[in-house]
């Protein structure tokens, strides 16, 4: 079986469509294009968030706080082990540390930031001395879609 028919990867591969489809909605409101899902332990939809930080004036107001902070509510508790978030781009410094305090089990993002990823490209904050939490984190499903569709906002910004 080719690792792109594999029913996981198309798992991966559905759950990042969606986060794609949250920052289509972030750019159409003058927002970064980033989304956000965050499954539960059995693979269900528990929350979504898109990036409201211009919107909200707020400086936190990142789509995976936002679908954290949605997570929490739903849950009624701050720990999501267990929990698995899509992402359309690596998170910041303040996303990373979010997630390792949630305790979310895995980390599935679509591209590497380079000014700022803390996950792996610029820092690596999930396996530093600082970190009380490990967790499963995989990169590059759906790269192209949200590589492009970040480029596309930026440049369109630009004009």
């Amino acid at each position: 079986m080719s690792p792109l028919t594999h029913p996981l990867y198309q798992h991966h591969r559905h759950w990042m469509t969606r986060a794609l489809e949250l920052a289509q909605t972030a750019a159409e409101a003058g927002e970064v294009p980033v989304g956000a899902v965050i499954l539960d332990r059995q693979g269900q939809l528990l929350a979504e968030g898109a990036n409201q930080k211009e919107g909200d004036r707020d400086p936190t107001a990142h789509a995976e706080i936002i679908a954290i902070r949605a997570a929490c509510d739903r849950l009624n508790s701050w720990n999501l082990q267990g929990c698995t978030l899509y992402v359309t781009l690596e998170p910041c410094p303040m996303c990373a540390g979010a997630i390792i305090h949630a305790r979310l089990h895995q980390l599935v993002y679509g591209i590497d930031d380079p000014k700022t990823g803390a996950i792996r490209t610029v820092l690596n904050l999930p396996d530093s001395a600082a970190s009380n939490h490990r967790l499963q984190v995989l990169s590059g499903i759906l790269e192209s879609p949200c590589r492009q569709q970040l480029q596309s906002w930026f440049a369109q910004r630009r004009q």
